[in-house]
């Protein structure tokens, strides 16, 4: 519990409230208020706190935080704020005693990598001996303790709690992806990072950034933000790597494959048996397959670097490191087609995931992509995904991904907008995912390759605000084992 003069002096320390009182909780939720909660009047895309306010008080909420003007009852005391949502974020780290100054916290951010970046780093410092912790879009670790994750990341209060479980339990390290909405919502306001890793940015969430340069904007306060002592890792082979970096206070530090960085290394090896990488004069091997995973993993070599651990100590630590769930996750079919899972759900991600499959091609073996695009997010990419499956496949099957509110039928009408006519008799369009997981098992032969894109780790699909159980994995892997028993 703590006093609200203990809150408004890291809040709104030149507010004198009209009476102190004991507050037992903070909630940005009207539904979950009692009589010694703060509540928070957050402004988002869907909705007001503020029009909740009468709701909170019937509830025996007698404070609240508010950035705007609204007619309550006398004995409802109003904190004004020019931003409820830092003032939250402000207050929640109060709450928990700044338990992210008592880890090693590196936040990863970009478009694409982020989760796999961020995970391979929580099992490599669990591999060197450090206890750490994950906050990722698949899952949240304390340790090897699992907690489910909703967001990519999680609210500022449920983030405080989760630094204090790790401190709690011993935790020295955190590695956490760090989303453009949440910089662009504040959540990881106060939160003191000794590292910031920018993987890349394409295109991608316009659909609540409105603008790609909005989009950099935001990804880059996320550096901006970072204290002298940090570093700032970024990934100088994107065009928008340097951009991170411009007003950083932090040390810069670049990574590259094609251009001369800190962090230079050469690809010496792209097989399906995974990966080589010549980092200065070390020697770095990978069952990871693929471009993008070489430079996920110099992200780590580097990271490693900077926070301090030997280069041999990390190159035989980072080559037993194992695939992310939903990330490049394949197998073998009993025919002999490999088949590859991927959340691939960007153009980049799609297209670099395509270029990478085909180079694993032979003589007349086939790639067929298997791809849709989820509902109520970015339209504009829809067309443009179509268009990438239908280059760089010799077959593909147009599906449905989470079609969410949105009618399936018109998402897939979307995406066939960017298809060349020319090219037509390579695709087909089936709504049903599953079907279109098994009319792609019928399709492939020995030697070929299957990409099912777009879900990755996500173990439902999303229909009109249910989520039904469907794994991506799991249904390619039934599918593809018994097609001719």
């Amino acid at each position: 519990m703590k006093s609200l003069k203990e809150i408004l002096h890291c809040i709104a320390p030149n507010h004198s409230p009209t009476s102190d009182c004991t507050i037992a909780s903070l909630s940005f939720d009207s539904r979950t208020v009692d009589n010694q909660c703060l509540f928070f009047a957050l402004i988002g895309s869907n909705g007001n706190g503020h029009d909740f306010l009468l709701k909170a008080y019937d509830l025996g909420c007698r404070t609240a935080v508010v950035s705007q003007a609204v007619d309550v009852p006398q004995d409802m005391q109003l904190i004004f704020v020019e931003n409820t949502r830092i003032a939250f974020a402000s207050a929640s780290c109060f709450w928990f005693g700044y338990p992210a100054n008592r880890l090693t916290l590196v936040g990863v951010t970009g478009t694409n990598g982020k989760t796999t970046t961020a995970t391979l780093l929580h099992q490599l410092f669990e591999s060197l001996g450090y206890k750490s912790g994950l906050i990722s879009t698949v899952v949240n670790l304390v340790g090897s303790e699992k907690i489910p994750s909703s967001h990519t990341t999680p609210d500022a209060f449920s983030l405080n709690a989760l630094f204090s479980k790790m401190v709690d339990q011993g935790c020295s390290h955190c590695f956490m992806e760090v989303s453009s909405h949440a910089l662009d919502q504040f959540r990881v306001h106060g939160i003191t990072f000794k590292g910031a890793v920018f993987t890349n940015i394409t295109h991608d969430h316009l659909d609540y950034h409105k603008t790609f340069k909005e989009y950099l904007r935001v990804k880059k306060t996320f550096f901006d933000s970072l204290e002298k002592d940090a570093f700032a890792l970024t990934n100088l082979d994107d065009k928008n790597g340097k951009v991170m970096l411009q007003n950083t206070q932090a040390k810069k530090v670049g990574y590259s494959l094609k251009t001369m960085s800190d962090y230079k290394a050469n690809l010496l090896e792209n097989s399906l048996n995974g990966l080589v990488l010549k980092v200065g004069p070390y020697e770095l091997h990978s069952p990871l397959m693929g471009e993008f995973n070489a430079y996920n993993l110099l992200a780590l070599f580097a990271t490693g670097q900077l926070l301090g651990i030997p280069a041999m100590e990390l190159l035989e630590k980072i080559s037993n490191l194992k695939a992310v769930d939903g990330r490049f996750q394949f197998f073998k079919s009993q025919t002999g087609v490999t088949v590859v899972v991927d959340y691939a759900h960007t153009p980049d991600a799609l297209e670099n995931m395509l270029k990478t499959l085909s180079v694993f091609l032979k003589n007349d073996q086939k790639l067929i992509t298997i791809v849709g695009c989820g509902g109520d997010r970015d339209k504009e990419k829809r067309p443009i995904m179509a268009k990438i499956a239908q280059a760089y496949s010799h077959q593909f099957i147009l599906t449905s991904d989470n079609p969410r509110t949105e009618n399936p039928a018109a998402i897939l009408k979307d995406m066939e907008q960017g298809l060349d006519a020319s090219s037509s008799h390579k695709g087909i369009t089936i709504e049903d995912r599953l079907q279109a997981i098994k009319t792609a098992s019928l399709l492939a032969n020995s030697g070929d390759i299957v990409l099912i894109a777009g879900k990755g780790h996500e173990k439902y699909q999303e229909v009109n605000g249910v989520k039904t159980p469907f794994d991506d994995f799991a249904l390619a892997w039934e599918s593809f084992n018994t097609k001719n028993q």
